[in-house]
């Protein structure tokens, strides 16, 4: 459904440092050389940081940015030579919400519907168990609505058309949890009737929701995989360790020469082990010896962050 092909877009500011056209300075999003495909009916996710180059790709799959070179096909058309035919079997819901907040939320549901020469009616069943849930305020400003809802309402118009492919560019940010759950249940349903979905999000733990995912970052993707096999092939000793100063133990561990890298996750320190010389009772007596108290130290099983993390250290 979707092919990426070695696709590469640069920034290049102006002498003043600014991006010719734009007046202001732009986090990098640029794309280097960027392969990837996505099945029909799959749920792929886009995983990395800001500016990892999400965004640039999305924007160049929907056919709103040229790519600097490479190719890109959806559902067998050309992003740059079948642009308008790409733009009526696609939908996208951008990161930043961008519908009309003076408009109600029918308002806006109806005027998407008429873009595309369509109507809410005709396409119900599709959109029927998102916009249920926000239909009870069909006269409300879109700008009025609290996040989810407004997640809700952008999601029923990037729908409302039909289409094969939908591009969702990280939809939970800045929701609240039960919202990201609900959200996730309803690209599943939509999934199952044969919708093809590209999405991308900074979140790791939305990584597992997906049937495969791309690790991208700076521009790059280091990893493409299905979630549990990207995990299965962690390949380091991994613990979690917790004492009463957190900010010292961090600093402490990272001293220690048998640990290889520690980065805090939650409520605890995340270690890999160089080799497997050193065990949790002399790194106990390690932190003893450091001044820490109720120290606990446990082994765990490695999650798609830790992985992530691994990769950035060791991608040249």
């Amino acid at each position: 459904m979707i092919e990426v092909n070695n696709v590469c877009k640069n920034f290049r500011p102006s002498k003043s440092g600014e991006y010719a056209g734009v007046g202001k300075k732009l986090p990098s999003g640029e794309v280097q050389g960027v392969s990837f495909s996505v099945e029909k009916g799959e749920v792929c996710g886009l995983i990395g940081p800001d500016g990892a180059g999400k965004t640039t790709l999305f924007r160049i799959l929907t056919t709103l940015m040229l790519a600097d070179s490479g190719t890109a096909t959806v559902d067998g058309f050309d992003v740059v030579k079948d642009y308008k035919k790409i733009r009526h079997i696609v939908g996208y819901m951008p990161g930043k919400f961008s519908l009309y907040q003076d408009l109600s939320v029918e308002e806006n549901l109806n005027f998407f519907a008429t873009v595309f020469n369509t109507t809410i009616e005709k396409n119900y069943d599709l959109i029927k168990d998102i916009y249920q849930q926000i239909e009870p305020f069909k006269t409300r400003k879109a700008g009025a609505l609290s996040g989810g809802m407004k997640q809700k309402l952008a999601l029923s118009c990037a729908l409302i058309h039909k289409p094969t492919a939908l591009f969702l560019d990280e939809p939970t940010t800045g929701v609240d949890p039960v919202s990201r759950k609900e959200f996730w249940g309803m690209l599943h349903h939509l999934k199952e009737q044969g919708i093809t979905i590209l999405v991308s999000t900074p979140y790791m733990d939305e990584a597992s929701l997906c049937d495969r995912i791309a690790l991208i970052m700076n521009g790059e993707i280091l990893k493409i995989d299905k979630p549990e096999n990207i995990v299965n092939q962690f390949d380091k000793m991994l613990w979690a360790v917790q004492s009463s100063d957190m900010r010292q133990l961090l600093h402490d561990l990272r001293q220690h020469p048998a640990i290889d890298s520690c980065f805090t996750f939650g409520d605890a320190h995340h270690v890999t082990l160089r080799d497997n010389s050193l065990t949790m009772e002399a790194l106990n007596v390690y932190l003893i010896e450091k001044g820490h108290q109720r120290i606990a130290i446990r082994a765990i099983k490695a999650s798609v962050e830790d992985c992530f993390m691994r990769m950035m250290r060791t991608s040249p």
